[in-house]
C-alpha cells in the first residue's frame, strides 16, 4: 500500500520530464558522456555526491515514515 505513493510520485517526475519544454545542453551532456570515468573524483565531486545520495536517503525515510499507520 506504501508503493502507491512512490509511484505516483515517480510517474509525476518522469511525466515532467517527457514533456519539459526546457532545451537540452547539448555540449555539457556531450561533455560528461566522454568524461574519463577512470579518473579520481574531486573533493566537491565526491561531497556533492555524498550530498546526493542523503538526500535520496533522507526522502526515501520521508515516504516511509508518511506511510506508516497512526500508532
Amino acid at each position: 500500500m506504501g508503493r502507491g505513493r512512490a509511484k505516483a510520485k515517480q510517474t509525476k517526475v518522469a511525466r515532467e520530464l517527457k514533456y519539459s519544454t526546457t532545451g537540452t545542453d547539448l555540449d555539457r551532456l556531450r561533455a560528461e558522456l566522454a568524461a574519463d570515468s577512470s579518473r579520481p573524483l574531486s573533493a566537491a565531486e565526491a561531497e556533492a555526491l555524498a550530498e546526493d545520495d542523503a538526500r535520496e536517503e533522507n526522502d526515501d525515510d520521508e515516504d516511509e515514515d508518511q506511510d506508516a499507520w497512526p500508532a
